[in-house]
């Protein structure tokens, strides 16, 4: 008589710890659901991060080129100054 209470009670332990436990418990659904978040995080500056160089990009195309753009590549690609010009450059570590 005995016996069928304590399978109960065995049964439920058993599927009450995995409930928490297990590979597909609540823990692990928090962890998934925060690691979801981060990547979300992720995505978001990675894809504003696309749509900058994006638009930067649009301005150098040969159909439509941005002249100061263009003029700015060139100085910054050829290291080029005009002599007239004063340069100005950041402290180190700073863009």
């Amino acid at each position: 008589m005995l016996i069928l209470p304590v399978s109960g009670l065995a049964l439920i332990g058993y599927f009450g710890y995995h409930l928490v436990e297990g590979d597909r418990g609540l823990l692990a659904w928090r962890q998934i659901t925060q690691q979801l978040s981060a990547a979300q995080q992720d995505l978001s500056s990675v894809e504003a991060e696309r749509t900058a160089l994006e638009r930067r990009v649009s301005h150098l195309r040969s159909d439509h080129v941005d002249p100061d753009l263009l003029d700015t590549q060139i100085r910054k690609t050829l290291n080029l100054v005009a002599p007239d010009e004063i340069v100005i450059t950041p402290p180190p570590g700073r863009h």
